[in-house]
């Protein structure tokens, strides 16, 4: 598929997506789902709670995904120089790193929320464009990478899904202990 394989509606253009690439979108999508439900009904300060032992909270859960997300569509685009070398960060690095796991002083759920969808359309169009899910490119380095790897985009689309229904089950945990509602089961 090309990009100018497009279908068009009353507002915007989208391209068509089937077989793998629509499988892909859809399980992604409904993790999202599950993520983003978690947040339902919920103020900013709720979103910056910790319910747990960890550092997670639902609003920092929501970034963290998007930044994930978000990286990874840049190494999909760009390759390894998009992410950096995670054995060269400093602690200011891993610092600002954490920032991404909490809402910080004028963050808002409806902020958070809105910049995740925005990274999911540019991942849906990025998808439905590529010609080739098996192109790759070298892992950036980073000590949880095995050395010289490589991934394809189809191994990126797996990892960032893999990661989001992750997140997906901390965050059903996190509002289940803040408030009892329950987003699975």
């Amino acid at each position: 598929m090309t990009v100018n394989e497009l279908t068009t509606d009353d507002t915007s253009a989208t391209p068509a997506v089937t077989g793998e690439r629509a499988d892909l979108l859809e399980t992604l999508a409904k993790h999202r789902h599950f993520l983003r439900f978690t947040t339902r009904d919920l103020t900013d300060e709720q979103a910056g709670l910790r319910t747990t032992s960890s550092e997670l909270c639902l609003g920092g859960l929501v970034k963290h995904v998007t930044s994930v997300e978000r990286n990874w569509v840049d190494f999909i685009l760009n390759g390894p120089s998009s992410m950096g070398d995670f054995t060269a960060m400093t602690e200011a690095d891993w610092a600002r790193r954490a920032d991404e796991f909490r809402m910080l002083p004028g963050e808002t759920l409806a902020g958070v929320l809105a910049e995740y969808a925005d990274v999911a359309r540019r991942t849906d169009d990025l998808v439905a464009a590529l010609p080739d899910l098996d192109a790759s490119w070298p892992l950036p380095k980073a000590p949880w990478f095995e050395a010289d790897a490589q991934w394809s985009v189809r191994r990126v689309l797996l990892h960032v899904i893999a990661e989001t229904a992750q997140h997906a089950g901390h965050a059903d945990i996190i509002r289940e202990s803040l408030d009892g509602a329950k987003s699975m089961g």
